[in-house]
């Protein structure tokens, strides 16, 4: 068997590497698990750990990515298993390739980004101010829903009527239609000080007017009719007024459509600590 590459679909700057046909694998830390390995507590199947700067994640530098695979050096004694001593490698420490099934308990990656010389200062001066911003959204966010998704639906208790789901854009969203509504139970942790932040697509047609509750009790009356006229993704942030939250640790968020309109489509709802 031979080392060889295969590219991420529509990421081709991210590649596996395979021998034969296995999938190789490589343990990046045992730190910080906690909340990353399920139990059998309520939301214990959620993955809530800390997450690491995608940034920092090791990344290969190769002008000729057809010479990954040769510069693989296989460790005596221990079968499918390899170290990259002459592959050049950012955010590395002595990493071993080996079987992906091998792996558990443990920070892995499977999928490497390889770029030229030049590509990977380019990608450093893009992404950082991208994962900065990102990482710092994460710490504000107290719970987080995607709309249209089985799971993180059953996991927030989703209550619907007239509701539709469907996904654009890679991403999932859900809307209600003439008076219908949907429903999610989202968790507060007792905070008073949050907001609410909706993603909308910007180039919605027909009628958008809609009305979005806190525990029926209505937060604010949208209209998002011809609101934007943009092809690309909006993020509105509600703040939520402390009187709506007080003494609470979960509270229902509810979109209802008014009647010949549409409520959303939503992409996804997040609950903010505010700044």
């Amino acid at each position: 068997m031979r080392n060889t590459l295969e590219h991420l679909t529509n990421a081709p700057e991210y590649v596996a590497l395979l021998h034969g046909p296995i999938l190789l694998g490589a343990k990046t830390g045992t730190e910080g698990l906690k909340g990353l390995i399920a139990d059998d507590s309520r939301w214990g199947h959620i993955a809530s750990g800390e997450r690491l700067p995608i940034d920092q994640a090791p990344i290969i530098i190769e002008d000729d990515l057809d010479k990954i695979g040769t510069k693989l050096v296989p460790i005596k004694g221990k079968p499918l298993s390899f170290t990259a001593p002459n592959l050049k490698m950012v955010n590395s420490s002595n990493l071993v390739l080996e079987p992906f099934y091998r792996i558990h308990d443990a920070r892995y990656m499977m999928y490497w980004m390889a770029l030229t010389g030049t590509k990977y200062q380019s990608y450093l001066d893009s992404i950082a101010g991208l994962e900065k911003e990102k990482l710092a959204l994460q710490k504000r966010t107290l719970d987080f829903v995607a709309p249209g998704e089985q799971q993180p639906e059953v996991d927030h208790a989703l209550q619907s009527e007239q509701s539709r789901k469907g996904s654009f854009m890679d991403e999932f969203w859900r809307d209600a239609n003439n008076g219908g509504y949907f429903s999610y139970q989202m968790a507060t942790n007792g905070e008073t000080n949050l907001s609410l932040r909706v993603r909308y697509w910007g180039a919605e047609w027909g009628n958008r007017k809609f009305d979005i509750y806190i525990d029926e009790e209505k937060l604010i009356s949208e209209n998002n009719t011809g609101r934007w006229h943009q092809s690309q993704f909006q993020d509105i942030d509600y703040a939520i007024p402390a009187s709506m939250l007080q003494g609470k640790t979960r509270i229902r968020v509810k979109f209802q459509a008014q009647a010949q309109n549409t409520a959303g489509a939503v992409y996804y709802l997040r609950l903010l600590r505010k700044n």
